[in-house]
């Protein structure tokens, strides 16, 4: 019998010069917070990088070396972009993209894109990734059904039972999300989450509700070894506080038991796998005692994740960079870390930020106020990060340092 061959050496990474004809040129699909992060650690490797959003001055294309505004889900608009900048890389930080150009672009060798455009294809909405976790990969999920009507609501709540969850199968930042205790509130869950779709597809997932003791985020890294091999990494499991869905306040590590740690890298490390691709995947999870089930997964930073700002060697976001471009990576913890989100509290264009020194004289902090031309009461406008000897140091510091910015209109 011949024996399995070795993987090949990869080959060494050469990257170019930016704005000259030898760059490597990455195009981001969605510019906020997160791509922002993404675009500064992308470009202190001397890449080339092109940012899009829906909307003009979005943060990432305040630091970017050009900025389009578009319509990604519109496949005319993604492919005529793409075809303009010829990017080696293609990188989505959003959900709402038209993945079935990402499908082509990849199959014609224009570009690669990031993990891959099957893992955006089927992470865009929950329904292809709930599929592949559940039904592919068997790991276990709370029940679900997926409905097209309100009929197909009330018969699928018949079938996982109250209390449930009602999301859009394509939404972020807890958008369109309702737990409904009572029948009664069924149609107004129905409403909303059409509303506060990414996409208006008339469709909902209907979640049986998991009784949990925390949920995690289990950052998880597919990056290139020296052979050519893709190796996977785990950072340390990352606590976090949701409310209606939205990300408020995360920490690094969460406390939890070597049985549920080890299920939970279980899960993400298939999933991920499935996915395939290079990259950082924020894989959610639901965690009571040792018991672990799989929630979602985003194939890029997460917004819990900003927390590794403060508290690894490497951000997500450095990691996201390194892996995508074939580099080595640490995932390594630094010292324990929290984030608190800063709100807008205003509806204002152009607002100002009062406190920024009393939150930095907080010892252990630092401020990311993002830059987003507009707020909205609860609209993320920035994050106070800290560090601390331990968990609790550090979200108390980062909560002193959020409550001490008082964002506020422009006089």
């Amino acid at each position: 019998m011949s024996q399995p061959t070795a993987p090949a050496p990869a080959q060494p990474v050469r990257l170019g010069t930016p704005l000259s004809p030898g760059a490597t040129r990455v195009l981001l699909l969605g510019a906020g917070e997160l791509g922002k992060e993404v675009i500064i650690a992308l470009q202190r490797l001397g890449i080339e990088v092109i940012a899009a959003d829906r909307y003009p001055n979005a943060p990432g294309h305040q630091v970017a070396h050009r900025a389009h505004v578009l319509n990604m889900a519109d496949p005319a608009a993604l492919r005529a972009l793409i075809d303009k900048e010829r990017p080696h890389l293609v990188v989505p930080e959003i959900e709402a993209i038209a993945t079935q150009v990402l499908l082509q672009v990849e199959a014609e060798g224009l570009a690669t894109v990031i993990p891959s455009a099957r893992a955006a294809h089927l992470t865009m909405n929950r329904e292809g990734i709930r599929r592949l976790a559940a039904e592919e990969l068997g790991l276990p999920t709370s029940t679900y059904r997926f409905a097209d009507s309100l009929a197909e609501v009330e018969a699928a709540v018949d079938a996982v039972g109250l209390p449930c969850l009602i999301k859009p199968v394509m939404s972020s930042s807890g958008k369109g999300q309702s737990r409904v205790d009572r029948r009664e509130d069924l149609a107004k869950a129905w409403e909303y989450a059409n509303a506060g779709g990414r996409v208006s597809l008339g469709r909902v997932i209907v979640e049986g509700f998991v009784d949990f003791d925390y949920e995690i985020t289990q950052l998880t890294v597919r990056a290139r070894n020296a052979d050519g091999s893709i190796g996977t990494h785990f950072c340390e499991p990352i606590g976090h506080v949701q409310v209606q869905g939205d990300y408020v306040e995360s920490w690094q590590p969460q406390p939890m038991s070597a049985a549920a740690l080890a299920a939970s890298r279980d899960y993400a490390g298939k999933v991920t796998a499935s996915l395939g691709g290079l990259g950082i995947f924020g894989v959610e999870l639901f965690v009571r005692g040792d018991r672990v089930w799989f929630s979602e997964v985003s194939p890029r930073p997460h917004d819990t994740g900003l927390v590794t700002l403060a508290s690894q060697w490497q951000s997500e976001f450095e990691l996201h960079a390194r892996a995508l471009l074939g580099l080595p990576v640490d995932a390594g913890l630094r010292n324990p870390g929290a984030s608190r989100v800063i709100y807008g509290g205003v509806e204002a264009a152009g607002i100002v930020f009062d406190g920024v020194d009393a939150a930095l004289r907080i010892e252990g902090t630092e401020l990311r106020l993002f830059g987003k031309p507009e707020s909205f009461v609860k609209r993320r406008m920035g994050v106070a990060l800290a560090r601390g000897a331990d968990v609790a140091q550090a979200r108390n510091r980062a909560t002193a340092a959020a409550a001490a910015v008082r964002p506020g209109k422009a006089d």
